[in-house]
């Protein structure tokens, strides 16, 4: 069993990455729903701020990891330290390593141009035993598109994965995993974010040494400096306000 941390009004699950593994498997076992499984960062946070229906959906979570160690450590300055970072691309590499020897079943659902069918044929090259039932890329915007979302949901139930790995970016991920779990048949689904990119070989993952420093951010900054640089140097940085906000004026506690 773990303990939730209340950081700006959402539950953290302080686990290591050992304990996620261990509850998702429990998850599999013996769970009789679509458990969610989300990984929020700094990002996460900054946004349900304000985007309320997105604190909602994080906190209706079965388990929320700390994918970032500005978390880790406002934890402490909070007085309730989460336990380690989790990155959520570790999570994925250990939970396909994971799943090739309990013989869990996978779906790969995310990124754009075919690149979760490379991610999946890259990774039963790496993993031998593993069992991926199912790889989709969806188009840019399906998300409003009726006809292709039915035809995610009918692949999905044709397969009926163990583990679906959801890598759409946030905050679109969770919010389909929120929306339509009830209508497909897996039995874990987990937000992923750039991992499917990373599996794929298309996106190059921060050195284990940048990620327990906590710079694996400069790292992805450098790679992607137009698109994240908004992001990572602005929005971002609200976090550290808002956490003096909490800690001294209560304002987001619940």
């Amino acid at each position: 069993m773990y303990k939730n941390v209340d950081i700006l009004g959402i539950n953290i699950s302080s686990v290591t990455i050992h304990e996620a593994i261990e509850n998702i498997k429990k998850y599999i076992k013996y769970g009789n729903k679509n458990y969610k499984v989300y990984t929020p960062n700094t990002d996460f946070i900054v946004r349900s701020v304000k985007d309320i229906k997105f604190k909602n959906i994080l906190n209706n979570s079965d388990l929320n990891i700390a994918d970032g160690m500005p978390l880790v450590w406002m934890s402490r300055l909070l007085g309730a330290p989460i336990k380690e970072k989790v990155a959520g691309s570790d999570l994925v590499f250990k939970l396909c390593k994971t799943a090739s020897i309990e013989g869990y079943t996978i779906f790969l659902l995310g990124s754009l141009n075919n690149i979760a069918l490379k991610a999946k044929k890259r990774l039963e090259a790496f993993y031998p035993q593993i069992k991926i039932v199912g790889a989709f890329s969806p188009s840019f915007g399906f998300d409003k598109n009726d006809s292709e979302l039915k035809e995610i949901i009918k692949m999905i139930n044709k397969s009926e994965p163990d583990i679906l790995f959801v890598g759409l970016g946030s905050p679109k991920q969770e919010f389909f995993i929120s929306k339509y779990s009830s209508e497909y048949k897996a039995k874990v689904s987990i937000g992923v974010g750039a991992s499917i990119d990373f599996a794929a070989g298309v996106k190059k993952m921060p050195p284990q040494f940048l990620k327990k420093l906590g710079f694996a951010w400069l790292w992805r900054l450098c790679d992607e400096p137009k698109r994240l640089w908004r992001r990572y140097l602005i929005h971002d940085m609200k976090f550290f306000y808002y956490i003096l906000l909490q800690k001294f004026s209560k304002r987001f506690y619940k």
